[in-house]
């Protein structure tokens, strides 16, 4: 006897909190994919009523009441397709991740999340208990196994699944991005398929969530090991798989789409630019506001920035100040006229010279006698800061940051200056990431016969933040291919001192770049949350103490 399941894979944008909203969401694309698809089952993301990661939310009294009001309305609506739905579950005095099925009005079983990440971003032991139980039932004449997220990277669930004659998985997550983070699920799946003879659907989570970004690409894996990408990168989906059971493994899975080509070949500069993309629209659009506002001083980084917010959230939307001072070149001043006239965004320009030579004065007394020095330059930044934040309170528009993941790790930005802003887009991106993803941009451009995003001249200058008369990064610090390199090593590498000299770099030049970046960390706490890129960003990713006496290399 052939069974066949339509399942719909739900790749959705939620709204971490939003219980109600949430509830909503499922039953309007539960009724779409009935209406569209025909769904047997629609599978949806991990903590798909809370959305993820929920944090201290989690700790709210109010929480098991308004989860228990939530799975009641699911209930309630008596879908002809069976649902399975991600939520936390209050159960006799633990809090577990866990997932309902719920079909004709009830909730047919429950599944408790076994295998609870604590690295990197995650942090879930701090709330959740471990379940200790396999979930199998069957669904339409198929045995199915269900499991969430990191189930899937232990063995035992898996293990349990095989063993309980399970012919499919049902995994949800909430899974986010880095820039191999797909390559690396992908050989997941196909093991995991190869190891238990078990087809596996992989729904997962799409969208913003603070520095977090959520990248979709639901995938399904055959028996035999092979994957294909179904669901599509940055974009919310609904997705049909028809799953034949039992069958040849040539006919277990039949998809109309197969995304599997765009996800796999997509190029690094691509997905993290889509990344920062989505990043940033939904900080923005989540938060209730509509607008940005940045800096743009002719540089590498503004330039990227002010493509990707225009990208985000339309030009429209957008406004850019360039704030000249003295040693403003006349360059910097048209390349930033060049580019705000391209995309098509809201321009001003207001000099700060006259705001400087106030504060100068008023300093006159109490700096009689001192060399000038840093804090002059360090003034500049925050002439411009003040006016960024006092357009964006009347305005109403955020202010984004432009600085990156270099600058910021090494301290070379100023704290209550270019730091002052609400949403970092180029927080964990390289200088020559910025430089490669800029490339990109502008080669995306001119395949389609437009004019480059951003002005060549932007690329081709020494980079500067022309604070001080022929000022030049590179007088101040390492080169940019050396400096992101040991940045790479110590901070998302965890490399020792001695092992990035034992890999070719100077001593002292080590030395002084981890120094750096060791002091630094206070700068890094005031500063605004930007999107993860890396396996290893500032913020959630990395947690040192900003008071501490560790020497690198000792």
């Amino acid at each position: 006897m052939t069974n066949q399941l339509t399942l719909v894979l739900a790749q959705i944008n939620l709204l971490v909190g939003d219980i109600h909203g949430n509830c909503e969401r499922i039953l309007a694309t539960a009724a779409e994919a009935i209406q569209t698809h025909d769904a047997d089952v629609i599978v949806y993301p991990e903590l798909t009523l809370t959305a993820y990661p929920p944090e201290d939310l989690l700790l709210r009294p109010s929480l098991p009441g308004r989860i228990e009001k939530a799975m009641q309305q699911l209930c309630e609506a008596r879908l002809s397709a069976t649902l399975i739905v991600g939520h936390p579950l209050f159960e006799k005095g633990n809090l577990y991740n866990a997932l309902s099925v719920i079909a004709d009005g009830k909730v047919l079983a429950t599944y408790r999340k076994q295998c609870l990440p604590n690295y990197q971003v995650f942090d879930e032991r701090r709330y959740f208990s471990e379940g200790t139980e396999a979930c199998l039932l069957d669904i339409n004449g198929v045995p199915t196994a269900l499991t969430i997220c990191e189930d899937l990277w232990q063995t035992t669930p898996t293990r349990q699944a095989s063993q309980g004659g399970a012919a499919l998985m049902l995994n949800i997550n909430a899974s986010p991005f880095h820039t191999d983070k797909l390559e690396q699920r992908m050989e997941l799946l196909s093991r995991r398929a190869l190891e238990s003879g078990t087809a596996i659907v992989y729904v997962n989570q799409v969208g913003g969530q603070d520095e977090l970004v959520f990248d979709g690409n639901s995938m399904v894996a055959r028996p035999d090991g092979e994957v294909r990408v179904v669901g599509p990168a940055f974009e919310e989906a609904l997705v049909p798989v028809k799953f034949v059971w039992p069958a040849p493994p040539e006919a277990t899975f039949s998809a109309p789409i197969n995304y599997t080509a765009l996800a796999s070949e997509s190029s690094l500069e691509q997905r993290c630019y889509q990344a920062m993309v989505m990043g940033l629209r939904d900080y923005i659009r989540k938060n209730g506001f509509n607008s940005v506002v940045l800096g743009l001083s002719g540089g590498i980084d503004s330039a990227l920035t002010l493509a990707v917010a225009v990208d985000a959230l339309g030009a429209d939307h957008v406004t850019a100040v360039m704030m000249p001072f003295s040693y403003t070149s006349d360059l910097s001043l048209r390349l930033a006229s060049e580019q705000a006239a391209r995309l098509g965004v809201h321009y001003r320009t207001i000099a700060i010279n006259d705001i400087y030579s106030a504060f100068s004065s008023a300093l006159a007394e109490e700096f009689a006698g001192l060399p000038a020095d840093l804090t002059e330059q360090n003034i500049q930044a925050r002439c411009r800061g003040v006016l960024l934040m006092a357009i964006s309170n009347k305005k109403g528009a955020l202010v984004l940051t432009t600085g990156n993941k270099s600058e910021i790790a090494v301290g070379y930005c100023t704290l209550y200056g270019d730091m002052v802003g609400a949403f970092s887009v180029l927080k964990d991106a390289s200088k020559t990431l910025v430089y490669s993803i800029a490339r990109h941009c502008n080669d995306v451009a001119v395949q389609a016969g437009e004019l480059p995003v951003i002005p060549y001249g932007v690329i081709d200058r020494p980079p500067s933040a022309e604070l001080a008369p022929g000022q030049r990064d590179d007088d101040s610090l390492p080169p940019y291919d050396r400096l992101d390199c040991i940045i790479s090593m110590y901070v998302e590498q965890d490399m020792s001192a001695q092992a990035i000299i034992d890999a070719g770099f100077a001593r002292d030049e080590v030395q002084r770049v981890l120094r750096l970046i060791d002091i630094n960390e206070y700068k890094r706490r005031q500063a605004p949350v930007g999107v993860r890129l890396t396996q290893r960003a500032f913020g959630r990713d990395r947690r040192y103490p900003i008071t501490q006496g560790w020497r690198a290399g000792d």
